[in-house]
């Protein structure tokens, strides 16, 4: 099983606010470690509290946060951000 990944269009217009360099980065990423791989867990961690049931993955002092949604074999992108402010809603 392959996944795809989705981007929501907050996480589309967050990433667009980034400077060129962070995203591509961020983009790079999300190309080498999420698109088409077999285990998307195996490079995240699983939040609690109030973001049960969302995916966390760092790449350096940014965070995108994920839904992983097996049945449809999708990621969906949900936010992407700085540390610092990523977690607030």
């Amino acid at each position: 099983m392959m996944y795809a990944v989705n981007y929501s269009q907050r996480a589309a217009k967050e990433l667009e606010k980034l400077d060129r360099h962070t995203a591509a980065i961020i983009y790079g990423w999300i190309d080498k470690n999420l698109m088409g791989c077999e285990n998307p867990r195996l490079y995240g961690k699983s939040l609690v509290g109030d973001k049960e049931g969302y995916w966390r993955y760092r790449v350096g002092d940014y965070r995108i946060i994920a839904s992983i949604q097996d049945n449809l074999v999708v990621i969906e992108i949900i936010r992407v951000g700085h540390r610092r402010e990523v977690y607030d809603v």
